[in-house]
């Protein structure tokens, strides 16, 4: 398998030539203080060697070991204690976290190119500092100010990792039903009690503490969702002068043996009568969970993105080098047995899928980036709801697309190994076993799928999907006589088609059709990520067609081409996904329950 490279050169040309970020920084005196480009370029540098460097070549060894269980105690595989530390005493563990606090406050779009070199070097490592992060901003937006005081700094500082406690072996998606209780105590903490599954990194031996941020219900608490709390439980309590004290009644009962993901614990986590504190409000958990929802499920999207990004390098590599059968224009290398498989148009068909899926999720998952933190930074009361309107709607696709297109694009990158990929020793099964579980949690690509066709769409009558094609129709009408001429005029056609398709499900939904939402969701939600998709090929296209006489003429040439392959090969699925939309749900509804 070919060594994992940080692709710090389109890393660059989405943040400061597409994005613009320096004008955007600049323009937000929070982050005008924090970060400037070279600042960020540094940081990308030194980023992309630890990740290449130190992470990368722990992968496959890691997946082959895994983690063990014994006695609720969890190890993990060589070398993850090592550069846990090393990213812990280079403050990466606190990237993006508040400054007051010991973070160091970089903006998400720089974050989430960090985010990226960690999941494709390592996803079951990169998913640590990934939960760390989440479970601070939970708390730096939620808790009281003597949490934050005790927790942030050694969390920022990777001394005590976090971890996220949802599920319950009954409760998935529903988490209404939940039964994890917590009983207040006479000295404002909770004694909380239930067993929750599925918790990734909630037992592990990289840190001194883990920090639980569990759901439970008090015995008195409204039923459903509206009776739900967020708790803060570590596993072991903190004395009042920030020393470690006696172990909490958390404990490890056993780790999931799993399709992949193989080097990162998945727990089942056993609470009996720990004690906790309250993050936030009673009964308003869900709340503050869904702070840190929207974070996480960009960086689920990020994940299969980056971890899609190792397949591809790995499977030109493997191209230009495995030599099978002569290229149909004539011998290419004719003092060679055979010509590399790369001169063949279905391997190159395989590698331009890629390719195009992987750059427009890069652009993709920066521009939801970018409204995170206009929607967490800004002044402007006007900007900042826009940007929270974006983000709303924006979320799910980044997840559910993103991930969706990154399975599709490791196994292309399989594909191309033929029988090799099939084999451990190249590395590409694993990243196929991997990404498969970005589809499924943080919310499954289905259930992300219904909040964006439900929640985000049929329930404000399309006003966030509004705001957005008009975003991009006035980046059309700017472009029309630009070098992404051609990109804009065909981007045009598929903004009606998505405004139509909107519109009609919007009017199934309200004359009292039940099933048209979820009949329609996940192909809308493909929909829309394509209509995303073109759009971030269109603005990479207006950059790169602008400076194709300047010094770096190969790299924008092959932005062009790549963007043209995306809209002539890939884009015109939107047409087949717009039927399927508009031919409603009546014939998947129509069998009886014993008929399947």
């Amino acid at each position: 398998m070919a060594d994992y490279q940080a692709p710090l050169r389109d890393m660059r040309f989405v943040l400061n030539e597409v994005f613009e970020v320096d004008q955007l920084w600049a323009s937000i005196p929070r982050l005008a203080e924090a970060v400037d480009v070279d600042t960020a370029d540094a940081i990308l540098e030194e980023a992309g060697k630890i990740a290449a460097g130190s992470l990368a070549p722990l992968n496959r060894e890691a997946d082959e070991a895994g983690c063990q269980w014994q006695d609720g105690e969890v190890s993990t595989p060589e070398g993850f204690k090592e550069v846990y530390q090393l990213l812990a005493e280079g403050g990466w563990m606190g990237l993006g976290g508040n400054p007051e606090y010991g973070g160091m406050g970089m903006p998400k779009m720089l974050v989430a190119q960090f985010e990226e070199m960690m999941q494709a070097a390592c996803m079951a490592f990169g998913l640590s500092p990934m939960l760390n992060a989440g479970a601070c901003v939970s708390l730096d937006y939620h808790a009281s100010e003597a949490l934050k005081q005790k927790y942030l700094p050694n969390m920022y500082a990777g001394t005590w990792a976090g971890a996220m406690d949802l599920t319950e072996p009954h409760a998935g998606t529903d988490l209404g039903i939940i039964r994890t209780k917590a009983e207040p105590n006479d000295d404002g903490s909770y004694n909380v009690t239930g067993t929750k599954i599925f918790i990734t990194w909630g037992e592990h031996d990289m840190a001194e503490n883990i920090i639980h941020l569990v759901l439970a219900k008090l015995p008195d608490a409204p039923a459903g969702p509206k009776g739900i709390s967020l708790f803060l439980v570590p596993k072991i309590l903190v004395n009042d002068d920030g020393s470690l004290g006696e172990r909490n009644a958390v404990t490890c009962g056993s780790i999931e043996k799993k399709m992949g993901i193989k080097a990162s614990a998945t727990c089942v986590m056993n609470f009996d009568g720990a004690k906790g504190w309250l993050v936030g409000e009673l009964n308003k958990g869900l709340a503050c969970m869904f702070t840190m929802m929207n974070y996480e499920r960009v960086g689920v999207g990020i994940q299969g993105l980056g971890a899609a990004e190792a397949s591809y390098q790995s499977a030109v590599a493997y191209a230009k080098e495995r030599l099978q059968s002569r290229s149909p224009a004539g011998k290419v290398q004719p003092e060679k047995a055979a010509d590399p498989i790369i001169v063949h148009p279905d391997v190159r068909r395989m590698l331009m899928i890629q390719r195009a899926y992987n750059e427009a999720g890069r652009a993709f998952s920066t521009y939801a980036a970018r409204w995170l933190d206009i929607s967490k930074y800004s002044d402007d009361d006007a900007q900042r709801t826009k940007a929270e309107n974006m983000v709303a709607l924006l979320t799910p696709v980044v997840k559910a697309f993103i991930t969706d297109k990154a399975l599709e694009s490791a196994i292309h990158g399989q594909q191309v190994f033929g029988g090799h990929g099939y084999i451990r020793e190249w590395g590409q099964e694993q990243l196929v076993r991997d990404i498969r579980i970005t589809q499924i949690y943080e919310g499954t690509n289905g259930i992300q799928a219904m909040d964006l066709m439900g929640r985000k769409t049929v329930m404000n009558g399309g006003e966030f999907v509004r705001e957005y094609i008009a975003e991009i129709e006035a980046f059309i009408a700017e472009n029309k006589s630009t070098a992404a001429a051609e990109f804009a005029m065909a981007l045009s056609d598929q903004l009606a088609n998505l405004q139509q398709v909107t519109d009609a499900v919007i009017a199934k939904a309200t004359a009292g059709n039940k099933h048209a939402i979820g009949a329609a969701a996940v192909d809308y939600l493909h929909l829309f990520g394509f209509v995303s998709y073109a759009y971030m090929w269109a603005k990479m296209a207006a950059v790169a067609g602008a400076k194709l006489d300047g010094p770096d003429a190969d790299f924008y040439s092959a932005k062009l081409t790549t963007a043209r392959f995306f809209y002539q090969r890939l884009l015109p699925q939107t047409r087949a996904l717009s039927e399927q939309i508009l031919a409603g749900g009546d014939s998947m509804m129509a069998l009886a329950d014993h008929q399947f």
